[in-house]
């Protein structure tokens, strides 16, 4: 499905810092848009890049996440069993370390599982671990590993929802989605799992409408579930011309982004998920991040070599602000409140920073 992202666990930290380097991939030739409002050409933005504490590329990096509190980036690096966390102000790595890792086949070739997914809580970030199938518990400020919950199949996504203290997880390989108690936030418990016509991939949450969005990429299709009720309230078609990946959601304009492969497709909440607009990025999209406030989708293509972001219309409508190089196996971004756009590179261990478009 994904390669993962991490640089160790324990309850031990080693800050580690990196001085940030210029570096600026050759640039890709720009993808072909559709849906687009205006045929004005984007800007192409710089990037910097960071590497990754102890880790050499290429290494296992999968699901990172924002934390907008702290100011801070979750790289989760399987190879290093460690969370790198990485914080804006001082452009410095802390390390998490101690997490366990082990070898495993996956898409015919063994790779190294450990660390590679995120999700920022009520004071705890929660770290799901593909080698031993848990989810654990980290403090946000002292980044203290507190304890794991062990699952019976291995964690994809893990997302915390705000509204019932609970952290939802996609555990694929059973075709479920399993619920995670998070009211006490370092000591998670057990509490369901929900059955799913397919294999989960993306997760999104509308907490204006409690609901819980997650694609099935084995059969094209996109789940609405009621977080309350925890009942499956519609399958729509995803519209992908290949599986559906990631997922993001606009409560206020009733929208669901869904991440295909080669690009987006934007679906009509309010009417049964019908097709609005779409969006070709370039191959190899996974997850994707989207800033409801300012309407922008953030998107890394990874085959394709580059980094999309792009304002969506009242209508589905996508209108592409900004393009950058990024380089292969590069994915998965995030997005600071100040715009500025960070990319998990796993060919080189780096995190890829770009500033905000102007």
């Amino acid at each position: 499905m994904r390669a993962a992202i991490g640089c160790g666990l324990i309850l031990v930290l080693g800050a580690c810092s990196a001085t940030p380097t210029p570096s600026v991939p050759p640039l890709a030739p720009p993808p072909r848009a559709s849906s687009i409002a205006t045929a004005k050409v984007p800007p192409e933005l710089a990037a910097r890049s960071v590497e990754l504490p102890g880790a050499k590329g290429p290494v296992s990096l999968d699901l990172i996440a924002y934390d907008g509190a702290h100011g801070r980036v979750w790289v989760p690096v399987g190879d290093t069993g460690s969370v790198d966390v990485f914080d804006i102000g001082s452009s410095a790595f802390k390390r998490v370390d101690g997490f366990e890792t082990t070898q495993r086949e996956m898409h015919g070739q063994m790779r190294t599982m450990g660390p590679s997914s995120a999700t920022i809580g009520d004071g705890v970030a929660y770290v799901g671990n593909r080698a031993t199938n848990e989810v654990c518990a980290v403090a946000e400020k002292s980044l203290q590993r507190g304890t794991c919950l062990k699952l019976a199949t291995p964690a994809d996504f893990v997302t915390y929802v705000a509204a019932t203290k609970e952290v939802w997880v996609t555990t694929p390989k059973d075709g479920s989605l399993t619920l995670l108690d998070a009211s006490t936030p370092a000591a998670l418990k057990s509490k369901l799992v929900i059955k799913t016509p397919g294999s989960p991939e993306g997760s999104a949450v509308d907490a204006d409408h409690k609901l819980f969005y997650t694609n099935l990429e084995d059969t094209n299709q996109t789940l609405v579930v009621d977080i309350e009720s925890h009942a499956i309230k519609a399958t729509w078609s995803s519209g992908c011309s290949g599986a559906p990946h990631g997922i993001a959601v606009d409560p206020a304009r009733g929208l669901v982004i869904v991440a295909c492969s080669d690009g987006l497709r934007i679906l009509d909440a309010t009417h049964d998920g019908a097709a609005l607009g779409k969006l070709d990025t370039g191959d190899g999209v996974d997850d994707i991040f989207y800033n409801a406030a300012k309407r922008l989708v953030y998107v890394a293509a990874s085959n394709a070599k580059r980094l999309t972001i792009a304002k969506i219309g009242d209508k589905g409508q996508a209108t592409v602000i900004a393009t950058a190089a990024t380089a292969e196996r590069a994915r998965n971004a995030v997005a600071d409140t100040d715009g500025n756009t960070y990319v998990a590179d796993a060919a080189t261990a780096r995190l890829l920073i770009f500033g905000a478009p102007r």
